[in-house]
C-alpha cells in the first residue's frame, strides 16, 4: 500500500503576517523623525518674518514687518498638539491610539492650511502699521512675502505624514511598558507584590481577608 501523505501542520506564516512587523519598523522609524521635525519646524518658522510693507505717511514712509505667530497663531498653536500627540500615541492602545493618530494627522493639515492662507493675508501687516502710526486704516504698499509661510506649511506636511502613518501601521507600533505605576509620592517605580500580613497581628489578617487574600499562603 502507497503511504498517505501526510499534511503538515507548522505552516510558515503568511506573508502578509511576516511583513507587517517590517512595514511597522520602517512606519515608525519614519514617522518619529518627520513628526518631529515637522512640530519644529513649525514652530521655528512661525516665529520668522512672514511679509514686510512700507505705510505712506506725510513726512514720508514708515517699514513695517510682521511674524508669522503675528499674522495667525494656529501654527503655533497645533505644532505644540501634534507634538504631544506624536508621545502620546505610545501611551495608549486600540481605539485610543487610533483617535490620538487622526488628532497628529489633524494637527498637521491644520498648519498646512493655516500657513497657506496666512501667505496672502495683509490685514495683520495694515494693523501694525495703523498701530505704529496712530491712525486707523493706514494703506500698507510694497508688500513682499516671504518663504517662511511655506518653510510652516511643510512642517505641518511632515506631522500630517506622522499621523496617516500612525494610523495606517500604529496597532503594531510598541506601547509604553506597563511593569511600572506611580508611587505614593508621584514618581513611577517597579510594581511591588502586597506585603505578606504578620500573622501574630489579628488586625493585618482581617485587612487581608477583606482584600480577599488568604492570610495563611
Amino acid at each position: 500500500m502507497s503511504a498517505v501523505p501526510q499534511t503538515r501542520t507548522d505552516a510558515a506564516p503568511a506573508p502578509a503576517q511576516a511583513a507587517a512587523p517590517r512595514s511597522a519598523r520602517r512606519s515608525l522609524a519614519l514617522a518619529l523623525p518627520a513628526g518631529a521635525a515637522g512640530a519644529g519646524v513649525a514652530l521655528l518658522a512661525a516665529g520668522r518674518t512672514w511679509a514686510e510693507g512700507t505705510a505712506r505717511l506725510a513726512q514720508g514712509e514708515l517699514p513695517s514687518s510682521v511674524t508669522g505667530s503675528e499674522v495667525t497663531g494656529v501654527p503655533g498653536a497645533l505644532a505644540v498638539v501634534g507634538l504631544a500627540a506624536l508621545v502620546a500615541v505610545f501611551a495608549v492602545r486600540k481605539a485610543g491610539r487610533i483617535a490620538v493618530a487622526a488628532l497628529l494627522a489633524l494637527s498637521g493639515l491644520g498648519i498646512a492650511v493655516a500657513a497657506a492662507l496666512g501667505n496672502s493675508d495683509t490685514s495683520a501687516l495694515s494693523e501694525k502699521a495703523s498701530t505704529a502710526v496712530g491712525l486707523s486704516g493706514t494703506g500698507v504698499h510694497h508688500v513682499t512675502h516671504t518663504a517662511w509661510p511655506w518653510v510652516t506649511a511643510g512642517g505641518g506636511v511632515l506631522l500630517l505624514l506622522a499621523g496617516l502613518l500612525a494610523l495606517l501601521h500604529g496597532r503594531y507600533w510598541p506601547a509604553m511598558s506597563g511593569r511600572y505605576e506611580r508611587t505614593a509620592d508621584g514618581t513611577r517605580g517597579p510594581r511591588r507584590a502586597p506585603k505578606a500580613p504578620d500573622l501574630d497581628r489579628p488586625e493585618e489578617i482581617w485587612k487581608s481577608l477583606d482584600r480577599g487574600e488568604d492570610p495563611t499562603r
